[in-house]
């Protein structure tokens, strides 16, 4: 029998708009963005023909065929859904164990964690937060989230999350005696680092930024040093002095003004993050879910 069926991302993007009445919360709904909705939703109304949506100034409306779409469609996804829980059984139950370095786990794989409870309620996480690489032949661990370069043999590595690196302040820094409002102030002021960065983490190390920025007189042997990142972005936001800031984990201390960018300066990171598997893991079912929501939260907007 052949089936006249629309593409299905665009069917699930208009059923939860539909639903709702809203981009925006479907955006959540399926962990997508909302301009994403949207894209996919206009590709279907071109599939289709017709228009299912009146775009008003203040939200959405369903037109009569979009109204009269919906109630099958619901029924279709609720079965289809229902007939894939009954198939993979245990396989979408029970718990994934992942690896990943603990300020990355705490700034962002941890506040992201309720969405994945939603999606998926049978499923459990267990973050293994460590600074060392997991040996996946010797630890009770599904998968891992790893800073690097990606070249990791006879693994499955997917090139997850890229960031920038930055100085940030307290917004404190930004008055005062001396207010921090170029690079060249930076020699008024107290520079922190993180003992922990290796040297193929350049741009994470304090000494490229000052021969970048001409700032040679800025005694790189003074300052307070952590061990961990946390406690680095932690005296940051005291105001105890600069940091250097990923993207990747500041960005909700960015967002809150609890940290600034006192300028507008940056560089790629040396490393990035990758999603890192045994290569027979890949296909089984909670591994691959945790997986394409692990990528949909590192999709930008």
């Amino acid at each position: 029998m052949h089936r006249r069926l629309p593409p299905l991302n665009a069917l699930r993007a208009f059923e939860a708009a539909a639903r709702h009445l809203s981009f925006t919360k479907a955006a959540g709904e399926l962990n997508v963005t909302p301009a994403a909705i949207s894209h996919q939703v206009k590709s279907l109304e071109a599939v289709l023909g017709v228009t299912l949506f009146r775009r008003l100034t203040r939200g959405l409306a369903l037109t009569d065929r979009g109204r009269a779409y919906l109630p099958d469609l619901t029924s279709a996804l609720d079965a289809m859904a229902a007939a894939t829980a009954r198939l993979l059984g245990d396989e979408m139950s029970g718990t994934i164990t992942v690896s990943c370095l603990p300020s990355f786990a705490m700034r962002w794989l941890v506040p992201r964690l309720s969405a994945f409870r939603d999606a998926y309620p049978s499923l459990d996480v267990s973050v293994h937060a460590a600074w060392d690489l997991v040996d996946f032949r010797r630890d009770d661990v599904d998968a891992a989230i790893r800073y690097g370069r990606g070249d990791y043999p006879g693994l499955h590595s997917e090139l997850l999350l890229t960031e920038t690196i930055f100085p940030v302040s307290s917004p404190k820094l930004l008055g005062g005696p001396h207010p921090l409002r170029s690079p060249a102030d930076l020699r008024h002021h107290t520079l922190l680092h993180d003992t922990m960065v290796t040297t193929q983490e350049r741009w994470y190390t304090w000494a490229p930024w000052v021969e970048w920025l001409d700032l040679a007189d800025i005694d790189l042997g003074r300052g307070p040093r952590f061990s961990d990142s946390n406690m680095l972005l932690q005296a940051a936001i005291d105001g105890q002095g600069v940091a250097l800031g990923r993207s990747g984990i500041v960005a909700e201390e960015l967002a809150d003004g609890r940290l600034v960018r006192p300028f507008e300066i940056e560089r790629p990171a040396d490393y990035a993050y990758h999603f890192v598997c045994p290569l027979d893991a890949v296909g089984r079912p909670r591994i691959r879910a945790f997986r394409d929501w692990l990528f949909a939260m590192a999709e930008p907007g």
